[in-house]
């Protein structure tokens, strides 16, 4: 299952991770992210150990919307120590195609 990103959570979970992680920035409003939402969960499922999975709603996280300039949903960000080092964005994508771009990270 995916983490619930927060501005609480977000240094600890994302910036301090030892480990890549996929950030999916969405809000419940949003068709595409609904579609793409299982699929993050899959991913966070199969690559648990190696890397972490989390999701920012954007609605209830606007700070960190506005630092990562989310201006579409929904919005996956490739962090490696602290930085985004790659993104997608749109649901226009696979599983496969997902955990590709994370695992090079790793």
């Amino acid at each position: 299952m995916s983490l619930k990103l927060t501005d609480a959570n977000f240094q600890s979970e994302v910036i301090d991770s030892d480990k890549p992680v996929l950030v999916d920035f969405w809000a419940e409003w949003c068709g595409p992210c609904k579609m793409i939402g299982p699929i993050i969960d899959q991913v966070a499922a199969d690559l648990e150990g190696q890397a972490s999975v989390g999701k920012v709603n954007v609605d209830d996280a606007r700070d960190l919307a506005v630092k990562y300039n989310v201006r579409s949903i929904p919005l996956l960000l490739f962090f490696k120590n602290g930085e985004v080092k790659d993104q997608i964005v749109g649901a226009s994508v696979t599983k496969e195609q997902i955990k590709a771009k994370l695992l090079a990270l790793a």
